[in-house]
């Protein structure tokens, strides 16, 4: 009995002194993200912090690397084949384009994705359950059902819905096609305005002038990096901007129903640090993120020429009040 004991001792010391040199073991991890704002941007920090949580610290035993594509698909390719080149233990990609992109060009390189909606539908993978290949990630599919419950308790009588969206990106065509389904269900019409570019948003909210009741917005990275040309064509012309991203509500929108994408960043992190253990993503099931956040902005409602029901008001785990 003694005998067996020293030998479990040992054998439970010799693996905690594995497990601390893996952790000491200097590892890099190259990051890429399409375009900067609010919700990419918490990506990437839940990313860092998740990791620093589970003892790889950027400066100690972590290298990060990190770049934003500035919401250029022709430089979200270039950055792939520069982390590719520079062999990194993982790569992330936040957001669908960078992760398509990474996902042609690392083909040994093991890959994690982040806030990208529809990985299926994006060719990343052929099965959430059982992604195989060399990647894997967490996924922020929105629950449009609940999105649209929230524009009808603020908006009973709306029926048509404007959206703007970015064509060219896998997500914002799924993410269309599914809120074009979901509201012909209601009932309800969508107006659909393109803009493959943040400088063609504000001239594809004013196409929607007159021809709907409000405007939602999908978490479609070109739209959301120029939101603040959407809210301005809102304000002046009473036509409410709702979305599926909380960040915008801060930036003027009505009101949104969403993730909080620091921790869908911190759930990224969490898949990180188990390939940096060893584990491979694809064996690893694609993730997805439950809970939701509504956020409302009674000061933007009434600039848009509406007041939000108390009711909505009162479920809001955040409400926003500035005057500007």
């Amino acid at each position: 009995m003694a005998k067996r004991s020293l030998r479990t001792l040992i054998g439970a010391s010799l693996l905690a002194a594995a497990s601390l040199v893996q952790a000491q073991e200097s590892r890099t991890v190259a990051i890429t993200q399409i375009v900067e704002h609010p919700a990419l941007d918490a990506v990437y920090q839940g990313v860092k912090d998740e990791l620093a949580e589970r003892g790889f610290k950027e400066g100690e035993n972590l290298t990060v690397m990190h770049e934003s594509a500035q919401g250029n698909s022709a430089i979200a390719a270039q950055i792939a084949r520069k982390f590719v080149g520079e062999s990194p233990d993982v790569i992330v990609a936040i957001a669908t384009p960078s992760a398509q992109t990474v996902a042609a060009a690392a083909r040994e390189i093991p890959v994690v994705f982040s806030a990208v909606t529809d990985p299926v539908g994006a060719k990343l993978v052929s099965n959430l359950e059982a992604p195989g290949a060399n990647i894997s990630g967490v996924s922020d599919m929105l629950p449009i059902d609940k999105h649209l419950d929230m524009v009808n308790k603020a908006l009973p009588d709306a029926k048509r819905i404007g959206t703007v969206y970015n064509p060219g990106e896998a997500n914002a065509v799924s993410l269309v096609n599914l809120l074009e389904e979901r509201l012909e269900a209601r009932g309800m019409t969508l107006e659909k305005a393109a803009a493959t570019k943040t400088s063609e948003v504000l001239g594809a909210t004013r196409s929607l002038v007159g021809k709907v009741d409000a405007i939602y917005l999908t978490t479609d990275n070109t739209v959301i990096s120029a939101v603040e040309a959407v809210i301005s064509v809102g304000e002046r012309t009473d036509m409410p901007v709702f979305a599926a991203d909380t960040a915008t509500v801060d930036r003027g929108a009505v009101a949104a129903m969403g993730f909080n994408y620091y921790n869908h960043g911190r759930q990224t992190g969490a898949m990180v640090a188990r390939v940096l253990e060893g584990k491979a993503p694809g064996d690893m099931p694609v993730e997805t993120m439950e809970t939701l956040d509504l956020h409302v902005n009674p000061s933007a409602a009434e600039r848009m020429g509406m007041t939000l029901p108390q009711t909505l008001i009162d479920e809001a785990q955040k409400v926003i009040q500035n005057d500007e």
